[in-house]
């Protein structure tokens, strides 16, 4: 099966300009990136590593740091976009597309190997993604974090095979019975997506084909385009914590000074 692990890196980030060529204790944040997806890759006997961009500095410094990458229209409207411009710009053949982003540097590398290893087990399936079972502490602080930021942290809920069944920005499932939940062992019903898509190509052709959809507009979240159109979605179950990406210097400051 052959797999293409790309990055885009944005350098025209209207919050975090230049936000991948940042660093990160020394590093650039988009090299670490291409750490984590070089360190999954090396997991399968064919899967691709590369970047796209929109900009010369990040090719620049990719021919630096010795991975292959891609130049795209600085008019794609998504991240899922101009990964599918890259792929069709590379002039080769995969079957999957993950999509990693190139400011999320703390992504484990054993996630990526989740999501190659469940379309290997099922190559029927169209999308996979990660989710984290949350803690109850967890939980408690992703509520606490809600009452500044309202929109950060997406919850999924899912049917009993893995499929997911809806995403939001409200936490879901609401819990009726949550005091006598946490009387008993284990962790919360709840479950945190991160933000992490293997695709199959032609699933990826026919999201990026269609508008915008009615929820994706309102919740903010492109994985909605794909439910409301039809497409299964296989969630995969990872230990590692939710870490979410860089999206301004203060988030880089907060990094930094961990």
């Amino acid at each position: 099966m052959k797999t293409a692990i790309v990055i885009p890196a944005r350098y025209g980030s209207t919050r975090f300009p230049g936000k991948p060529l940042a660093k990160i204790k020394g590093r650039t944040m988009l090299s670490l990136v291409v750490d984590v997806a070089k360190s999954a890759a090396k997991n399968f006997p064919d899967v691709s590593v590369f970047v796209t961009t929109e900009d010369q500095r990040i090719m620049d410094h990719c021919a630096q740091i010795g991975v292959p990458c891609i130049l795209t229209s600085p008019d794609c409207p998504t991240g899922s976009d101009r990964v599918l411009e890259a792929v069709r710009q590379s002039g080769r053949e995969f079957d999957i597309v993950i999509n990693l982003q190139g400011d999320a540097p703390f992504t484990a590398p054993e996630t990526i190997t989740k999501i190659i290893s469940e379309f290997e087990k099922n190559p029927a399936l169209d999308v996979v993604t990660p989710v984290h079972q949350l803690s109850w502490a967890d939980l408690d602080r992703l509520r606490e974090a809600k009452k500044t930021t309202p929109l950060s942290g997406t919850t999924v809920a899912m049917a009993e095979d893995g499929r997911a069944v809806w995403f939001s920005k409200t936490v879901l499932p609401s819990l009726r019975e949550e005091k006598k939940m946490r009387d008993k062992p284990g962790k919360s019903p709840v479950f945190q997506h991160i933000g992490l898509y293997g695709y199959k190509l032609s699933v990826l052709e026919k999201f990026c084909s269609w508008p915008q959809s009615r929820y994706e507009k309102l919740e903010g979240l492109e994985q909605l385009r794909l439910l409301e159109n039809g497409v299964i979605i296989q969630t995969v179950q990872v230990e590692e914590s939710v870490h979410s990406g860089i999206d301004s210097p203060e988030d880089l400051q907060r990094v930094q000074n961990a």
